[in-house]
């Protein structure tokens, strides 16, 4: 199992890393992404066998671990004004969208990230999580449908044209 786990490590690091920072947005939080992925599989139970689909896994996992830490830093902010970026600065805005997204539902956060900042199709996306194509594209659909709603309750809060 080491020889293999550090195969699949020296394969996929660099994928998980950025899988979490393309969410996080921070460095620091992407490193405790991928030692806590890897930690997992060190700690997983000989009996489970080997990853199907290594890639995919790791993937999947760096993406829920990501919003896992967004979600917890939104939950650790002290108001709602720090849920509304300052007027003109796109880091406070992506930001914004970061906890937007953490908000939302684990499956659909994990389909939404997966399509818009992993950049699969969605039957890529459907044959990952065993879903159907069209469960996706719904999901997906509704999904920017309610993140639409947030950006232009933000851009009010701002004072500007939705």
């Amino acid at each position: 199992m080491p020889a293999e786990l550090e195969h699949i490590f020296r394969a996929h690091h660099a994928l998980v890393f950025r899988t979490a920072y393309r969410i996080t947005g921070n460095a620091a939080d992407a490193e405790d992404v991928l030692q806590t992925i890897f930690l997992r599989l060190i700690g997983r139970d000989g009996s489970t066998g080997a990853l199907q689909n290594s890639e995919s896994y790791l993937r999947r996992a760096a993406v829920n671990a990501s919003l896992d830490i967004v979600r917890a830093k939104q939950a650790a902010s002290s108001g709602p004004l720090q849920d509304f970026p300052t007027r003109g600065d796109p880091g406070e805005l992506r930001e914004g969208l970061r906890r937007a997204l953490a908000a939302l539902k684990p499956k659909a956060a994990e389909m939404f990230a997966l399509r818009f900042i992993e950049g699969y199709s969605n039957p890529q996306i459907a044959a990952m999580l065993g879903t159907s194509q069209i469960l996706v594209a719904v999901t997906l659909h509704r999904t920017r449908r309610q993140l639409q709603t947030e950006l232009r309750s933000y851009r009010s809060y701002l004072g500007e044209n939705a």
